[in-house]
């Protein structure tokens, strides 16, 4: 009997603490799940509908996207919202999940401060923020996480200073803080992190010594502080860090020797940047004992001396040498590329602005590297045949020397040669034709050289070219090969300071990209072709100081993208046309020294052009700023007037009695069209479109977050469709801060006069006392900063290039070509929008300046965007033009 009742209380006991286990672990779990529920409800943005579609109070949190639980205690241990493209704040909750073990924001867009309540997750081990837009210091608790092994906040904008409690984290394996705004000098407790492995620190603004306490971290592989303002010499234990494998200094106020014994307790290290700091002294000869070098850079400081010949022989595995901008030199040319024979990885050669060259040997033929440059290194004799050798060489560029002696026949053995340059040397001899077999040729510099004869007509096979510079030489005798004009794609054509002959065809149209055309200081002749004027992408023409006669075309006119013109020192007659009036971007013209006449214009760009620009014609008149005598009357006029009213006296009143009729008549038709359509006038006339705002409602889906397009500091920017099928952009002002409201005023204010294609057009706007908005033709590609900085987006050369002409234009334009002038104050790749055909629009004007007639400059206390402003604007709060 006592058997049976001690069964019954076991058994009832054990029950009791299984049913107590159940509650404890919902107890738990709900804890757990309240936790993320505040979490979504800070969710601002969830473009993938992510925690919209998956978070459900009806199903367990383990099972919801992004959240991992631990079936031991059943409980969540990991969060992994990584690249979710999700936005809004951190809820404080989170602290509260005491079992997280791994927290990853990686790669979305979550902003404000980083709670506190995070430091008390005390199993964390992972803390990954990259890449989002979180504000504010790092907490001073961070360093209570002490299982923590993975610390990164890169590419945030936290400040401040690194908390002294960071070096409490003893496990931490790896510390990324790169590319915030952090300040002040690193820690010496940072030789607590004993097992730290990576450290990060770059693109920030730390100064100071770099601590000699880092030499003790003895796990250290990777250490990135480039990008800072440390100063101060390396310290010595630095170098003696043998698991060291990538040591990143650059661009750092560095200065000083580097220790003599580098390298010996460096046998691991493969990436060595110590480039843009003011190093000095020899580079010490056991550096080149690290044999396990990839990457060696030591560009612009103040290094010189002597390289051993055969300082790079050993360092089998090196694939960039980079030494431009120092003081250094070699003993023997031979030696010194023959050892380099040895790096058979050798991709990029740099030893430009250095006098270590005597001559080029022909051991450069054995290098397999893609780029070699040795710019202004005091190279004397030839090219040696060789260097045709050297198959892989994309870029080949000896810019600046006193090389002499013809090119060298065998550059037509390097098929994959995109650029090669020549210029400023002494070469003799002519444009060989085996340089029109270079067939990937896409720049080609021979300019400033003896080089003379003809230019071979195979210059139009070379089809990829884009940069054609052979000026300051002496091609004579011949006129330039019309095969030329065949290269429409090309970009640029400089053949100035030669003798060429001849006239200027009409396949000069056939240009189509050009950018840059200078043919002056030739013997050219004949007349300008108006066929020049179909090449509408050209900015800067010169034909000047040739033989060039006959008037100025007036299709000069549609060279809508012409920034500089220079047609002096010629023969040319006649008037100058009124269309380069209409010419908004040219900022340059120079039209003396000819033989023109007749009146100077005055309107669009000649408003600022100077008598410079005019002197040493036959008979021009305008303006006396410009020097010219005032255009006179013609005195005659009256008399002339008076004959020809004599002789069609009669004609004239039979053809008024006729006009009189048709007067009449015309009169009668207008008024029955006008009285059956009353209601027309108004659109015809352009006058401004009147959207209220129920149509915008209407338009946006109740201004539904599927219609958003972004967020910024002046409210919020929403896509919408009018009943007609217009796409528009609904910019809504945030009306909480007076300073918001005032932006919309600006923006009204400084757009309401503007248009220019390059604008962002206003359709209507929408303002009462709670709801103020403007409407705005829609944009289609977005932003040019997502063409920029996201993965799934590219942008070409010519499609770059165009954007900087459109964002020029327009600025130009809101300067100089308005009625009053506006300054933008925050031009950034956000406020470039781009339409359907890629065309850039600047938009946002909601902090900019109005300047009063007569006015160049404002005080302003509005800040831009820092990174995109220029400092003094900072400093003096003053903006001008």
């Amino acid at each position: 009997m006592v058997n049976l009742f001690s069964c019954l209380f076991l058994f009832s006991l054990s029950l009791h603490c299984f049913v107590a286990c159940l509650a404890a672990n919902k107890k738990n779990i709900t804890t757990d799940e309240f936790a993320l529920l505040a979490f979504k409800s800070l969710i601002t943005s969830d473009p993938y509908h992510i925690l919209a579609n998956n978070w459900s109070t009806s199903s367990s949190v383990c099972t919801w996207v992004g959240v991992s639980c631990d079936e031991t205690h059943n409980r969540v241990h990991g969060l992994n919202f990584r690249d979710m493209n999700l936005r809004g704040t951190i809820s404080p909750s989170l602290g509260n999940m005491s079992f997280l073990v791994f927290l990853e924001f990686r790669n979305n867009s979550f902003g404000g401060e980083l709670p506190k309540e995070i430091c008390r997750l005390h199993r964390l081990k992972i803390l990954d923020l990259t890449y989002n837009k979180f504000v504010g210091g790092i907490p001073a608790m961070l360093g209570n996480l002490s299982q923590l092994q993975v610390l990164s906040i890169y590419s945030n904008n936290f400040s401040g200073l690194i908390p002294q409690s960071i070096g409490n984290l003893h496990r931490l394996k790896l510390l990324y803080l790169g590319n915030n705004a952090l300040f002040g000098p690193i820690l010496q407790r940072i030789s607590n992190l004993s097992s730290l492995e990576e450290i990060n620190l770059s693109q920030n603004y730390f100064s100071g010594p770099i601590p000699e306490e880092i030499g003790y971290l003895n796990q250290l592989e990777f250490l990135q502080w480039s990008f800072n303002r440390f100063s101060g010499s390396i310290p010595s234990k630095l170098l003696n860090m043998s698991s060291l494998i990538n040591l990143y200094l650059e661009n750092n106020n560095l200065s000083g020797i580097i220790p003599s014994n580098m390298g010996y307790s460096l046998p691991n290290l493969q990436y060595l940047h110590l480039n843009d700091n003011n190093f000095v002294g020899n580079i010490p000869n056991t550096i080149f004992n690290s044999s396990k070098l990839i990457q060696f850079q030591l560009n612009n400081n103040a290094f010189n001396g002597t390289l051993p010949n055969n300082a790079f022989g050993n360092l089998r595995f090196l694939e960039t040498i980079h030494i431009v901008n120092n003081n250094l030199t070699i003993d023997d040319s031979l030696q010194f590329f023959t050892s380099l024979s040895n790096c058979r990885y050798l991709e990029y050669l740099e030893l430009s602005l250095n006098p270590i060259l005597s001559s080029l040997p022909k051991s450069i033929g054995n290098l397999t590297c893609n780029e070699f440059r040795a710019d202004s290194c005091g190279i004397v004799g030839n090219i040696p045949l060789e260097v045709g050798n050297m198959s892989e060489l994309l870029r080949f560029s000896v810019y600046d020397n006193n090389i002499n002696g013809p090119i060298p026949a065998t550059f037509k053995g390097l098929q994959k040669l995109q650029e090669l340059d020549l210029g400023i040397n002494g070469l003799e001899g002519s444009f060989i034709e085996e340089i029109c077999k270079i067939e990937r040729l896409s720049e080609l510099y021979l300019d400033n050289n003896k080089l003379s004869g003809v230019l071979p007509t195979c210059l139009g096979n070379m089809t990829f070219l884009k940069q054609l510079y052979i000026g300051s030489n002496s091609f004579n005798s011949s006129s330039i090969p019309s095969s030329l004009w065949s290269l429409t794609d090309i970009l640029v054509v400089d053949l100035s300071s030669n003798a060429f002959i001849g006239n200027l065809p009409l396949e000069i149209g056939n240009l189509r990209a050009i950018v840059i055309l200078d043919l002056s200081r030739n013997h050219i002749s004949g007349n300008i072709p108006a066929t020049i004027s179909s090449v509408i992408t050209l900015q800067n023409l010169s034909l000047a100081h040739n033989k060039l006669m006959g008037s100025i075309p007036a299709s000069l006119g549609k060279m809508v993208s012409l920034i500089s013109l220079d047609l002096s020192q010629n023969m040319l007659t006649g008037v100058i046309p009124k269309s380069l009036q209409s010419l908004l971007y040219l900022q340059n013209i120079n039209l003396s020294y000819n033989r023109l006449q007749g009146e100077i214009p005055d309107g669009g760009p000649f408003k600022k052009f100077t008598a410079q620009s005019f002197k040493h014609n036959e008979a021009l008149c305008g303006n006396p700023r410009l020097q010219v005598p005032r255009c006179g009357k013609q005195v005659k006029k009256r008399s002339i007037s008076k004959k020809l009213l004599l002789k069609c006296l009669i004609p004239i009143l039979v053809s008024t009695f006729l006009l009189v009729a048709c007067i009449i008549l015309v009169k009668h038709n207008k008024r029955k069209k006008v009285e059956n359509t009353p209601e027309r006038g108004l659109s015809t006339l352009g006058a401004p479109r009147r959207i209220s705002y129920y149509e915008l409602v209407q338009a946006t889906n109740g201004f539904n977050e599927s219609n958003l397009l972004g967020n910024g500091g002046f409210g919020s920017v929403y896509q919408g469709k009018l009943p007609d099928g217009e796409m528009i952009a609904v910019k809504v002002i945030d009306l909480q801060s007076e300073a918001k409201s005032r932006s919309f005023d600006a923006e009204c204010n400084a757009m309401k006069e503007l248009r220019h294609r390059n604008l962002v057009k206003i359709i209507s706007s929408c303002s009462n006392l709670d709801f103020k908005s403007l409407v705005m033709e829609f944009m289609s590609n977005g932003s040019v900063d997502k063409w920029l900085y996201s993965h799934n987006y590219c942008l070409n050369f010519l499609q770059r290039l165009n954007i900087m002409i459109d964002v020029a234009s327009a600025l130009e334009y809101l300067h100089h070509g308005s009625s009053i002038p506006v300054v933008h104050c925050d031009l950034k790749p956000t406020n470039v929008l781009l339409d359907e055909n890629m065309v850039a629009h600047v938009s946002d004007f909601g902090i900019a300046k109005l300047m009063d007639e007569g006015q160049s400059k404002t005080h302003t206390q509005t800040l831009a965007t820092i990174g995109y402003l220029a400092p003094v604007y900072i400093l003096i709060c003053r903006v001008w033009i």
